[in-house]
């Protein structure tokens, strides 16, 4: 039997790491920490005499040049107005992407911090000033080169892969029968709300992608970063039962109000949202299966087990679909 084609991340070795970040112009002093990402390579690596750097190493065949400094240039935009974003360091020639060995990387300025309380509506309140002021920035114009937020991509496309690829066979009916219900229950939902004020987003806001510190949030890795509706950016940041949920949206929403107009039919689209991040989460570990880093992570990933947890969970949520939206406390 054939080895296996290796894996493209296999042949970033600690000196290609530290080779290309010298190649910016840095020393590097030869430490070098793996941080906790998948779907790119991210290492903070250790500069002589200096704080330490991130260095994101982007995972190929993913997004294009021009779609990864859309990215940058929205977290520009945003730092240019004093917002709390970690942005790409920037050259003499004005670049924020580089290549080494054929990899394209970033590298970025360190900053530390812990995921912040969400159950404390103080924070809440908070995050949403914040994210009202991102969006009135994003909604000044649209990402030309990446795409939306839709049921196509993240639901049509995730089923297809998942159904033709990944499925145990003895559960293959039941999911067969009821994803395509699902999807077209969502875009039922998506047809009667109209078309959504699409703008650009931070695509993937939960707290892991928000560093909480001294009182003050900063919000990192705008990879997922794309065109969608507002809510988008809000739903992630709420957890506990129904009327938990009420009260943090109602803070989301005060803060957000103060700095960008959230338009409350949005929180229509709450639960098709959901249901497509679920679907399309199972798909994004089934398109990297063949990444060593994905079987060592999600091991349970190929099981029945899992499988039969994910068809409850769609089932679940296809009733939420009908459920009433969320409303916020007067």
């Amino acid at each position: 039997m054939e080895n296996p084609k290796p894996h493209a991340f296999e042949s970033l070795t600690p000196d290609a790491i530290m080779d290309a970040v010298e190649s910016c112009g840095f020393i590097t002093d030869g430490r070098l920490l793996a941080l906790n990402s998948y779907e790119n390579r991210v290492y903070q690596v250790g500069i002589d005499e200096s704080v330490p750097l991130i260095a994101k190493f982007y995972r190929p065949n993913r997004w294009t040049d021009a779609q990864i400094l859309e990215e940058h240039q929205f977290c520009f935009q945003l730092q240019d107005q004093e917002l709390p974003v970690v942005c790409p360091l920037v050259n003499a020639q004005d670049s924020s992407l580089f290549t080494h060995q054929g990899f394209r990387f970033s590298l970025f300025p360190r900053r530390g911090g812990y995921a912040p309380e969400l159950d404390n509506l103080d924070n809440l309140l908070i995050l949403g000033r914040l994210l009202g002021r991102f969006h009135a920035i994003g909604a000044t114009q649209p990402f030309d080169s990446r795409p939306k937020l839709d049921i196509q991509t993240f639901g049509w496309e995730s089923f297809n892969i998942i159904s033709e690829q990944f499925i145990p066979s003895e559960l293959r009916a039941a999911y067969d029968s009821l994803v395509p219900d699902v999807l077209n229950r969502c875009q039922e939902i998506f047809d009667d709300f109209g078309e959504p004020n699409w703008i650009r987003v931070h695509g993937d806001c939960h707290s892991g992608n928000i560093l909480w510190r001294d009182d003050n949030p900063h919000f990192v890795d705008f990879d997922d970063a794309r065109m969608a509706p507002a809510v988008q950016d809000l739903w992630m940041l709420l957890s506990g039962d129904r009327n938990e949920q009420k009260a943090q949206m109602t803070e989301l929403i005060e803060g957000y109000s103060e700095f960008h107009h959230f338009e409350l039919r949005e929180l229509k689209l709450i639960e098709v949202l959901r249901t497509l991040r679920i679907i399309n989460h199972s798909a994004w570990i089934a398109r990297r299966w063949e990444d060593p880093a994905f079987p060592r992570a999600f091991p349970w990933f190929n099981s029945p087990r899992y499988w039969s947890d994910q068809i409850l969970t769609l089932r679940e949520q296809f009733a939420a679909l009908d459920e009433p939206p969320l409303e916020i406390v007067p």
